[in-house]
């Protein structure tokens, strides 16, 4: 038997709304990262992005664990000397929720260009009203 590998024009994407009211940042990004690579299908290749589309609503209302708010630090780096900026998720949370989602989705993608194809099919949004009614998406319930 031969082993069944996806093309891309073959591949059925799908619309997913997740809300992220009381979920935990961490469970719900790698749940997230996961549709969008396709590995809840049962035609998941490997080397063809064969993910959904997923919308995330309530951004804003997210968990974190322990004293990670207050502990844990978002950093990025300019490339010149001094150019560290450093900032805690309480004051991330507080200006741009859909920052520290997108971010925990993306370390959880492949690092090369079928994650970066990967990532833009991944929309998040601070209220709950999306702008993407015309695709018809499906509410998604997260395991656990």
């Amino acid at each position: 038997m031969k082993t069944y590998m996806a093309k891309p024009a073959e591949v059925d994407r799908k619309w997913y709304v997740i809300d992220a009211e009381g979920q935990t940042l961490g469970r719900l990004a790698s749940e997230v990262a996961s549709i969008l690579r396709g590995k809840h299908k049962a035609t998941y290749t490997p080397h063809i992005d064969t993910g959904d589309h997923v919308i995330v609503i309530n951004a804003e209302k997210i968990r974190l664990t322990g004293n990670k708010l207050n502990d844990k630090m978002y950093r990025r780096y300019s490339g010149y000397p001094g150019g560290l900026k450093e900032v805690n998720y309480a004051t991330l949370l507080a200006r741009k929720p859909e920052k520290a989602i997108e971010q925990a989705v993306k370390g959880m993608l492949p690092h090369n260009r079928l994650g970066r194809a990967m990532f833009k099919k991944l929309k998040v949004y601070r209220g709950g009203q999306h702008p993407h009614q015309a695709q018809k998406p499906e509410l998604r319930e997260l395991r656990g």
